[in-house]
C-alpha cells in the first residue's frame, strides 16, 4: 500500500511539473514548427534537480536591483524568502506566473503579516534582463509590493545560480522552455520547499511560510512569541472564500487543553504531597 501511494505521489509530481514548464516567447506558428523536431523535456530529470535543491544552502550571489544598486542574497537573511526566476522577453508563462504569485503573496501577507517575508524575481536571460528591463517587467505586471525586488544576476553566475536553485531551462528558437517554480528559502538561507506551476493552490505557498515563521518564533520563548505562535497555528485556509482567517475555535481548544493538563498536573501534585506526608 505504501509503495503504491508513493508511486501515485511521484506520478502526480511529474504531472504537475509537466504543466509547470513555461513556454517561450515564440509565436504559436513558430512553436508548432519548432515542436515537430524538438524532443519533449525530461520532466523526471527536471523534478529530480528541483527536489534535490531542498535542504541546500543558498549561495551568496551578487545581483543588481531595478535601480542598478548591488545587492546580495545574504541581504535577505533573517526572514523567509520567495524566489521566482523569469525572463523579461516572455509574453506568456512568466507574466501569468508573476501575476498569480502577486495574488498569492497578498493573501499570505494578509494571513501572516505584511513584513514577515520577502520576495525576489530574478531575470535569468542575461545580458538582456538588465535592471531597466526588470523594472519595466515589474511595471507591466503591476507589482506594487514594497518587499518584492526585481533583480539581475551577474551573467557569469547565471548557470551557478540556476543550479543552486534547482531551476531547469533550455533555449528554444523563440525564447526558453523552463520550469515555473517558486523557491521558498528559510531565514537562514536554506532552500525549504519548491512550488510549481503558473498557478497553484494557495496553501502550497502559505503553509510552508507558516511552518517557517512558527519555527522562528519558537526559538526565543517569550509571552509575545507564544501568542504569535498561537495566532499562526489558528490561521487556517477557508476554501469557500479562497483566503485565510483566524479560527478562534482552535484557540479555545488549545486553551481548554492546557487548562485540562494544568488541572491534571495539580491533582497529581496534590496527591503526591498527601502520600509524601503519610
Amino acid at each position: 500500500m505504501t509503495r503504491h501511494r508513493s508511486e501515485r505521489r511521484a506520478r502526480r509530481a511529474l504531472f504537475v511539473l509537466a504543466l509547470a514548464f513555461g513556454i517561450g516567447a515564440a509565436s504559436p506558428a513558430a512553436r508548432a514548427a519548432e515542436d515537430v523536431d524538438r524532443p519533449t523535456p525530461d520532466f523526471r530529470k527536471a523534478l529530480a534537480a528541483s527536489q534535490a535543491a531542498i535542504g541546500r544552502p543558498l549561495d551568496d550571489f551578487r545581483l543588481r536591483d531595478s535601480t542598478g544598486k548591488e545587492v546580495r542574497l545574504s541581504d535577505y537573511r533573517g526572514r523567509p524568502l520567495l524566489i521566482s526566476l523569469v525572463y523579461t522577453g516572455c509574453f506568456q508563462a512568466c507574466p501569468v506566473a508573476t501575476q498569480f504569485l502577486a495574488k498569492a503573496v497578498r493573501t499570505a501577507r494578509e494571513a501572516l503579516g505584511e513584513d514577515r517575508f520577502d520576495v525576489v524575481s530574478i531575470g535569468f536571460n542575461q545580458p538582456f534582463d538588465t535592471p531597466e528591463a526588470m523594472a519595466a517587467f515589474k511595471r507591466q505586471n503591476r507589482i506594487v509590493e514594497p518587499r518584492w525586488a526585481f533583480l539581475s544576476p551577474d551573467p557569469a553566475e547565471v548557470d551557478a545560480l540556476t543550479r543552486n536553485l534547482g531551476f531547469s531551462y533550455e533555449r528554444t528558437a523563440g525564447g526558453f522552455d523552463h520550469v515555473t517554480q517558486v523557491t521558498i528559502v528559510d531565514a537562514d538561507g536554506v532552500i525549504y520547499r519548491q512550488v510549481y506551476g503558473e498557478n497553484f493552490d494557495l496553501p502550497m505557498l502559505v503553509q510552508p511560510l507558516k511552518e517557517l515563521l512558527s519555527g522562528q518564533v519558537s526559538r526565543e520563548v517569550t509571552l509575545e512569541n507564544l501568542w504569535e505562535k498561537v495566532k499562526l497555528y489558528c490561521t487556517v485556509y477557508d476554501p469557500f472564500t479562497g483566503g485565510y482567517r483566524v479560527n478562534y475555535s482552535l484557540f479555545f481548544e488549545i486553551f481548554a487543553g492546557l487548562t485540562t493538563l494544568g488541572a491534571i498536573a495539580w491533582v497529581v501534585m496534590r496527591e503526591w504531597r498527601r502520600s509524601s506526608r503519610a
